[in-house]
């Protein structure tokens, strides 16, 4: 029924929000001085008008946070401060990376009866880097980092890849960068929710008979059985 599966690596293959949940905390601890709410709602801010500037991933967030603390100390952030700002990026850059439950053995399964392509955005480097170190990276036909997901990126990837929407399934934990763009060029869409994702991915569920949720990737063998089938 597909011609190609697409898949999301952060969150869907892989963990990654949660060193940005934890970094996030130790980020709060240096600006005790301001109630952590206060903090997070202006990193937020910070982060989503930079995403501009320096898109997603480690080094956009290293970015706001520096620029958070010299807004919320009104510029009186020590140099100290901001060398442990700058470490906690280098400790996620360099941090282990851990599949999610079911991920390997799912796309190790698929791999030889199905064309997989890999679609995930964020810094080149760093992305470059945890598909290396995935171990997963020669069971797909293709690696594609973008640095957007929105329809008129998917439509492009999969006109190169000479895919048609309607025989393309994308699988992922974001409805707004995995689900939503590609339910709107004409694709399906399975949404594997994570147990952290950030506010920025969050939307509204679809309604469209092409979009699915399952509950654990796991359980993505049998629905494209079900749905081969059919």
């Amino acid at each position: 029924m597909f011609q190609a599966i697409g898949f999301d690596a952060d969150d869907t293959l892989w963990h990654n929000e949660r060193l940005f949940s934890l970094i996030q905390g130790r980020f709060r601890e240096i600006l005790n001085a301001h109630h952590p709410e206060v903090v997070d709602q202006t990193l937020y801010a910070t982060e989503r008008r930079n995403l501009q500037y320096f898109g997603y991933g480690v080094k956009g967030f290293v970015l706001s946070m520096l620029e958070t603390a010299v807004e919320l100390t009104q510029g009186e952030v020590t140099g100290a401060e901001i060398q442990q700002i700058m470490d906690f990026g280098k400790e996620m850059l360099d941090a282990p990376l851990e599949l999610l439950p079911h991920a390997g053995e799912v796309i190790r399964r698929l791999s030889p009866s199905h064309r997989l392509i890999l679609i995930t955005k964020g810094d080149l480097f760093d992305q470059e880097t945890k598909i290396a170190r995935s171990g997963l990276a020669d069971h797909f036909q293709a690696i594609e980092i973008v640095s957007e997901k929105d329809a008129s990126t998917y439509r492009s990837l999969l006109q190169r890849h000479q895919v048609d929407p309607e025989n393309f399934v994308m699988v992922g934990n974001s409805l707004r960068s995995d689900i939503l763009p590609v339910l709107e060029i004409g694709g399906s869409a399975i949404y594997v929710p994570h147990e952290l994702t950030w506010a920025h991915e969050h939307d509204q569920a679809p309604t469209s008979k092409r979009y699915s949720e399952l509950e654990h990737l796991g359980q993505l063998p049998d629905w494209l059985q079900a749905h081969s089938a059919a």
